[in-house]
This record gives structure tokens, C-alpha cells and sequence, in this order.
């Protein structure tokens, strides 16, 4: 993969440097990010340093002192917009003693525009494909920003973490690894396959869920939010999941991109309790401390979808 398009001076600053690596070094600066897009792809591009990194990058860039530094100054913006809008969400939700169903309560009250809905009934086919394109960021690297925090867990959570992650894996088959269930079915609908092919076409909203994801598994003292991000997720997933394969049936689409999302219907049934009660239950009674952090998380996986899904609508013209 190449470094992404720059959308304003910091990403064309910041990406010039990372080119530059292993150069002599010199003390850089970089100048602020004139847009939330400009910051949010500079963010994506230096995380991805700490993932597959660019063909044309020297893999030491993942360390460089200076690219830390951008990197930190954009996660504490990121960071700290994610709470805010938190903070201006929460309530006082009642919780009770059983964890697990004070959660699932939670993630099920939360009550956004579905863009699954709109696939099962209504979409046509160029709107599934602009979709598609866009999930492809994380799809095709899917589970990943969540393989941080298993050295991070006391015993039993990473236990259940691991068993998880195995499903997504493809329980010891690469052919099974959801990622490449999810390749495959662009290859067949006829997109591109290529890791982060689709990043210099996807909006704000995309590069967003994506950052967010990568900051919440990178940071240990984030595991809890990463968590209940990851039980937001799967407890919102099988029902959407049937809901795309069925539409994707509806338009008579390759049924490989629908063995996909059926492979999801089933087997997020029971992620979603592996999520909530054996991940994220048993991290709140080993360390309560993180139980805010836990709400925090789930609340920002529904929003950041929420965001994506109005955003998407409006633009195909559907009335809210």
C-alpha cells in the first residue's frame, strides 16, 4: 500500500517526512491541520505505521521521535472529542448488579438511523457499492486494532477475548479469516481488494471510526473503553448483518459478498455474549476502575456509526 492522498498542509507535511525516513535526522516541525479531514488522515496514516506500513516507507518510521509526537498532538484531539461527546450524551443510566444486562440495555437504547435497514429494502446497487468501499477500510483489516489489548487483560478476559478473536481469525483457517471472507466478496461484486484501496475516497466519518478503533487498542490505560467498543459492536451486528445479506440478495449481488455478512448472523449471536458478560464483565469486576470507560466505548461505537449512517443517507437522498 502507498501513503494516502494529502488533504491539507499537515498530512502533505507529515507524509513528506515520513518519506524522508531514515535520512539524517533533523529536527522537524509540522504545521497545524487546516481541517478535521487534513488531521484525521495524517492520524490514519501514522497509525498505520503500527500496522502493515507503506511500500514506500522505511519500517523504522513506526518509532521516529518526531511522527510520535504529531501522532500524540492528534490523539488528544481525537480523544478528546470523543468524550466531549460523551459527556454531553450520558445520563444517569440506572445500573444494577448484573453488568451484562445493564450493558446490553444500554447499547439497546440507543436508537440511531440503520443503514442496514435501508440495504434490506430500499438501496440500489451503485449505493451498496459506495458502502462496501467505504467498510473496506476496517473490513480488511478487521479485528486487528482489537488484537492490542489481549496482553492487557487480567486472565479471564483475555481467555474470552481469545476466543473470540479466534472466530474472526478463521478459527486456524486463513481461508475462514473474516478479512478475506470480506475480500473475496469485493473481488466478487467486482471492487478492488487491495489493503486501504478505498482510503482517498472515504469521508471524515470513515477515517474517524477507524482512528478511534486504533486509539482505543493502542493505549493500555484505553482498554476499557476498547472493550466496550468492541461489545457495542458485536451487539449490534447480527441482526444489521442479516439485514445486508438479505438486501444484497434483494439486487442480486455476488453471493459471495453475502456469505459474509451471513457468516456474521450466527457467529456475532454469540460474540456478543463473549463481548459483554466474559470480555468486558469479567474486566469491570477484576478492575472496576474502567467501568466508565466501558460505557464510554460502547457509547462511541453506536455514535461514530450513527454519524456515518445520517451522513450516508442524506447524501442518497433519504428523508430522516
Amino acid at each position: 500500500m502507498m501513503l494516502p492522498k494529502p488533504r491539507g498542509p499537515l498530512s502533505a507535511a507529515v507524509f513528506e517526512s515520513i518519506r524522508a525516513i531514515p535520512a539524517e535526522p533533523v529536527a522537524r516541525t509540522h504545521p497545524e491541520a487546516d481541517g478535521p479531514e487534513d488531521a484525521a488522515v495524517t492520524l490514519w496514516a501514522l497509525y498505520e505505521l503500527a500496522y502493515r506500513g507503506f511500500d514506500e516507507v522505511d519500517e523504522t518510521a513506526e518509532w521516529d521521535p518526531d511522527l510520535l509526537a504529531v501522532r500524540r498532538r492528534l490523539e488528544i484531539e481525537l480523544e478528546g472529542r470523543l468524550r466531549a461527546r460523551w459527556e454531553a450524551y450520558r445520563s444517569d443510566h440506572e445500573r444494577h448488579d448484573d453488568f451484562g444486562e445493564d450493558l446490553f440495555a444500554f447499547i439497546a437504547a440507543h436508537d440511531g438511523r440503520s443503514l442496514a435497514r435501508f440495504v434490506q429494502t430500499d438501496a440500489d446497487e451503485q449505493q451498496v457499492l459506495d458502502l462496501l468501499r467505504m467498510k473496506s477500510v476496517y473490513h480488511l483489516k478487521e479485528s486487528d486494532p482489537t488484537a492490542w489489548v489481549v496482553p492487557r487483560l487480567p486472565t479471564a478476559s483475555k481467555a474470552a477475548l481469545m476466543e473470540l478473536q479466534y472466530d474472526e481469525y478463521g478459527s486456524g483457517d486463513p481461508n475462514r479469516v473474516h478479512a478475506h471472507l470480506f475480500a473475496r466478496g469485493l473481488e466478487a461484486v467486482g471492487l478492488r481488494t487491495e489493503y486501504g484501496a478505498y482510503l482517498d475516497d472515504v469521508p471524515l466519518e470513515i477515517l474517524e471510526q477507524n482512528n478511534t478503533m486504533s486509539l482505543m487498542g493502542l493505549h493500555r490505560r484505553l482498554r476499557g473503553a476498547a472493550l466496550g467498543h468492541l461489545a457495542a459492536f458485536e451487539a449490534t451486528s447480527s441482526l444489521p448483518s442479516r439485514q445486508l445479506s438479505q438486501g444484497l440478495q434483494r439486487l442480486g449481488m455476488a453471493p459471495e459478498m453475502s456469505a459474509y455478512y451471513d457468516e456474521h448472523v450466527e457467529a456475532d449471536a454469540v460474540h456478543e455474549q463473549l463481548a459483554v458478560r466474559a470480555i468486558c464483565g469479567e474486566l469491570v469486576a477484576v478492575e472496576p476502575e474502567v467501568t466508565d470507560d466501558v460505557y464510554f466505548g460502547a457509547y462511541t461505537c453506536l455514535d461514530l456509526e450513527d454519524r456515518l449512517a445520517e451522513l450516508l443517507l442524506e447524501r442518497w437522498g433519504v428523508a430522516s
